[in-house]
């Protein structure tokens, strides 16, 4: 072959090189040519009677009015949906597995990132957005089947149904049987299952994920896997490990709870100038010891009253009871409180959840907890903490100092004890258990779209973070994944160079179960393709005598 004829070959085989390299490049960042990949991959990848998936990909080139509607829908935090946040390529709205599969075969195959929306009240948005450029989301809303079955006491439950569906299923068949989940009716149950989940009866049964026995999840091959088929390992991992991170959750089989015919519920509220400072300290050596049947929250708020700045402290309580024995039982062991009969209200189990969410738990019926979007969704910033030692009165009173001086941000002390210092630290993947009093949400909302606003508050939360650290858990200071947090780390890069980065949150959620999810992770999706912000990483490999 002649040196002219050889040079033209390479130049047609480095243009025919070149003109693929551009196609791929277009295909992968272009949103209208991501959506006609898929559109071509997702009916090849499909059963040949289920083909047609133009209802359910949306685009914001080929349907923007749905795709606007389709992604702010599901969108509960108002910092997370402005003009500037990250959109994605495309949603895709399964109603059936095959289409999560074909989903998760044709991401793979087109290299592209997937984030997966169950419910949206994930605080950082990691489930409808993305640091990297080309990402779709797979939101699974009609993902909404609830199967109660009393005689076994179990329920079948969906990935994108809500808490409110399942309570209201639960209660359509039984008035003696719940669910120990939240307070939020809204709250998807695929992500908060899988992140732990807890509610106002974690004294009584501890976690949501404590009380799952089967689960159904679409891997990185596309294949559906019960708790059989996954193996115990992955089934260990998907509660409190995050689901995110291992594939795609469909739904999970949950062993429902005994609740008393009759609940009762208080609030008590107090200032500073009524010894609230004295009550809340007498609340965290008391509470984590009082009888598992009652949960009393805490809420530390900044506020003016009569011109004066001042912290009001509010005590919630839930209680697997009647009145009469719940004022017995704080006499004995809260007489500072000063609880009477007349502060209590005697209530079902489903009405106590309506109480929960900031409905009226008299008027309203029961059926509202079937509507989706009966939230009120604000802009907002939440973290999370651990203390283990009783914090000292001149802590307390530092820490109500600093409260009325930020102005905004405010605290909620969720009580431990009780069935959680029973169940071992490794049970599931949340290690939060024994030898902790109590947790603290940090919580600041706002209703104005003002960016000065903004960053006035996230800041105010961030000081008050930095201002706990002597009174909270150390080494590692612990947080809770289901109360995501990015200021604690992200993932950086998307392979096997992100275990050092993920090390540093997966620690504070995890802690000593870490190993074991990275483990987990690597064994099941050694790649990373099921991957976010702040997945669990996959482990370190040695090549060529380095790490990598």
């Amino acid at each position: 072959m002649s040196k002219e004829i050889m040079r033209s070959y390479t130049l047609v085989t480095l243009a025919l090189f070149l003109n693929l390299f551009l196609f791929l490049c277009e295909a992968n960042s272009n949103p209208n040519s991501i959506y006609e990949s898929f559109l071509k991959c997702l009916p090849a990848l499909s059963p040949q009677h289920d083909r047609n998936f133009s209802p359910i990909v949306y685009s914001p080139t080929a349907n923007s009015s749905a795709y606007t509607t389709v992604l702010q829908a599901y969108i509960k935090n108002r910092r997370l949906n402005t003009t500037s946040t990250p959109k994605p390529a495309i949603i895709i709205t399964p109603t059936k597995a095959s289409h999560v599969q074909a989903t998760v075969l044709c991401a793979k195959k087109l290299s592209v990132q997937i984030k997966i929306r169950s419910g949206g009240h994930d605080y950082e948005g990691i489930s409808y957005l993305s640091s990297e450029k080309k990402f779709i989301v797979l939101d699974m809303f009609h993902f909404q089947k609830v199967d109660v079955n009393i005689a076994n006491e179990t329920a079948f439950v969906q990935a994108g149904a809500q808490l409110g569906e399942l309570y209201y299923r639960i209660w359509e068949k039984s008035n003696v049987h719940g669910f120990p989940a939240g307070v939020g009716p809204t709250v998807g149950v695929g992500g908060h299952l899988s992140g732990g989940g807890y509610g106002t009866m974690l004294r009584k049964y501890g976690l949501s994920v404590d009380h799952v026995i089967d689960a159904q999840i679409v891997d990185v091959k596309g294949n559906i896997l019960d708790r059989k088929s996954m193996g115990e390992d992955l089934f260990w991992a998907i509660r409190g490990g995050g689901g995110a991170s291992f594939g795609v959750i469909l739904s999970y089989t949950v062993k429902l709870v005994p609740v008393p015919k009759v609940n009762t519920i208080f609030r008590v509220m107090k200032t500073m100038d009524e010894n609230a400072l004295e009550l809340v300290y007498k609340w965290q050596s008391v509470v984590p010891a009082i009888d598992n049947d009652l949960f009393i929250r805490v809420l530390l708020q900044p506020m003016t009253l009569n011109n004066t700045k001042t912290v009001r402290a509010s005590f919630i309580a839930h209680f697997l009871g009647d009145s009469r024995r719940l004022v017995t039982l704080m006499n004995k062991s809260f007489p500072e409180l000063g609880l009477r009969k007349e502060d209590c209200i005697e209530v079902s189990w489903i009405q106590s959840v309506l109480y929960w969410a900031n409905l009226d738990y008299n008027a309203t019926v029961p059926k509202i907890l079937l509507d989706r979007h009966s939230d009120k969704v604000n802009f907002l910033k939440r973290k999370s903490d651990y203390v283990q030692t009783p914090i000292s009165k001149s802590g307390l009173k530092s820490i109500f100092d600093k409260l009325s001086e930020l102005g905004k941000a405010g605290f909620v002390f969720n009580p431990y004890g009780g069935r959680m210092n029973e169940v071992a630290v490794d049970a599931t993947p949340f290690p939060h258990r024994a030898g902790n009093l109590f947790k603290i949400q940090y919580s600041v909302n706002w209703n104005d779209d003002d960016p000065k606003l903004e960053k006035n508050y996230t800041n105010q939360s961030k000081v008050l973070y930095s201002f706990m650290t002597n009174y909270v858990s150390k080494n590692p200071r612990g947080s809770f994944l289901n109360y995501r947090d990015l200021d604690i780390g992200v993932m950086k890069g998307t392979g096997k160079s992100g275990y050092n980065s993920g090390k540093v949150y997966g620690e504070k959620y995890f802690m000593s179960n870490f190993e074991r999810l990275v483990k987990v992770k690597t064994v099941v999706d050694p790649d990373n393709f099921f991957r976010n912000e702040q997945s669990i990483p996959i482990l370190h490999t040695k090549c060529k005598g380095k790490s990598t």
